[in-house]
């Protein structure tokens, strides 16, 4: 009678062993999508290394294209032999690295021995002027050079820096984001004003995840982004005093009111708290 009852009993065993094999191989851990509270838009809007070649675009600025891939203009202007005033066109393909170094040998003609004599002194070959080599892309300086604070301004790296609105700080400079600044919150339509004096080099749309964006350049290694306007009250090539107000607060892809600002410094983020006043 007990061998009958587990020979009855074993079926139900088989069914529950599949069931819970079944159910294993099918569970997966939840994943969450690019609107998920894991995964925010800097996942959706992380750019792409910079390409070989870059095909220019309608609304493209020699310097959008270096800030869109973290380079430096002067850079991409002397790779390209690109001079002042910087104009570049749609269809034009631009280098994005550094063109490979030629190496070229220096050919000494063959000379017979001279001889000497108090007519004939010897002479000496000339002395080559060695080439200072240029710096290695972590030798450039990441942070602020010594500053000033002043009454009217925090002077850093040449450039007189002041706020470029009203507001508290709602996000922090991170180095490892996508996007590497401060958002400084307020409210919609408020004054965005020119952290410092210089020329409106980018006023458009073109940049992914930026919305509304100016790029004012303050000096050749220093310059300044605000994204996420609402309007835009400056076009490329205007020439802005710090202060100015040069576009209105708008929102960002989470609709939060902010400004989001950064500032590069030889065509690398800097977190521009190192730069900015000291507020009491």
């Amino acid at each position: 009678m007990a061998a009958g009852l587990a020979w009855r009993l074993r079926p139900a065993a088989v069914l529950v062993a599949v069931v819970l094999v079944v159910g294993c191989a099918s569970w997966e851990p939840p994943r969450e999508g690019p609107s998920g509270s894991n995964q925010g838009p800097e996942a959706v809007t992380r750019p792409l290394p910079a390409p070989p070649i870059y095909e220019v675009r309608r609304g493209d600025t020699l310097y959008s294209i270096a800030f869109r891939y973290g380079l430096d203009w002067r850079d991409v202007a002397g790779w390209n032999g690109i001079g002042a005033p910087y104009m570049i066109r749609p269809g034009q393909e631009l280098r994005l690295s550094r063109p490979p170094e030629r190496r070229s040998v220096a050919v000494v003609p063959s000379r017979a021995p001279a001889t000497t004599s108090p007519d004939n002194p010897p002479v000496s070959p000339p002395r080559v002027q060695a080439r200072e080599p240029d710096p290695a892309p972590q030798s450039r300086p990441g942070g602020p050079s010594p500053s000033t604070l002043t009454g009217s301004g925090r002077v850093v790296a040449g450039v007189r820096w002041h706020w470029p609105t009203a507001g508290t700080i709602v996000q922090s400079y991170d180095p490892a984001a996508t996007r590497r600044g401060i958002a400084i919150g307020g409210r919609e339509g408020q004054s965005v004003m020119a952290a410092a004096g210089g020329e409106v080099v980018y006023s458009g749309t073109g940049l992914i995840g930026y919305g509304e964006l100016i790029i004012v350049k303050h000096s050749d290694t220093m310059l300044s982004a605000y994204a996420h306007n609402r309007r835009r009250l400056v076009e490329e090539g205007d020439r802005v005093e710090a202060g100015q107000s040069i576009a209105e607060m708008g929102r960002n892809e989470r609709d939060e009111v902010v400004l989001h600002f950064e500032v590069r410094r030889d065509g690398a983020p800097v977190n521009p708290l190192g730069f900015l006043p000291v507020r009491p």
